[in-house]
Formats: C-alpha cells, structure tokens, sequence
C-alpha cells in the first residue's frame, strides 16, 4: 500500500513531508509524516528521532498550510515542509 493509496481509503491529504498534530495522550504535538507502512503512516514527532507508526485516522489532525498560510508561524521549523 501506498500514501495515494491511504489517501484515497481514508480520504485524507497525508503526503511525505506533511504537518499533523497528534492529539492523543491528552496533549498536542506537532509531527512531520515520513512515509506509509502498509496502511499505516510514520510520523516523527518533533523533539524526537524515532519514527512512531499511525493509523492515518487515529487521533492525527492534518495540518494544510496551503489553506491556512497564518498556520505556518505555529509550527515549529523542522525543514521538512514541502512548498
């Protein structure tokens, strides 16, 4: 499976390079999608090195700075963003 493929399935943007905030654990944290493993995301959250595995519909908000450019003083500068 592959990240087009888990957008479709779940009708989600996630795309390599993109912004979620995981809201799980009753916090919030920034996270930058890395790639698919399966139907599965790897996220890296910020602050962390280690990759975490996701279901792409399990407590992720995904973040489009496309729509709302204001959001991007928000996010910590991690450059991995994609233009």
């Amino acid at each position: 499976m592959s990240m087009a493929w888990i957008r479709r399935q779940y009708g989600i943007p996630a795309k390599r390079g993109g912004r979620v905030i995981y809201t799980g654990q009753d916090v919030e944290q920034f996270g930058t999608i890395r790639s698919a493993r399966g139907a599965y995301l790897s996220v890296v959250l910020d602050g962390e090195r280690i990759a975490r595995t996701f279901h792409p519909t399990w407590e992720l908000r995904y973040i489009d700075l496309n729509q709302n450019p204001s959001a991007r003083s928000a996010i910590p500068e991690m450059g991995l963003l994609s233009e």
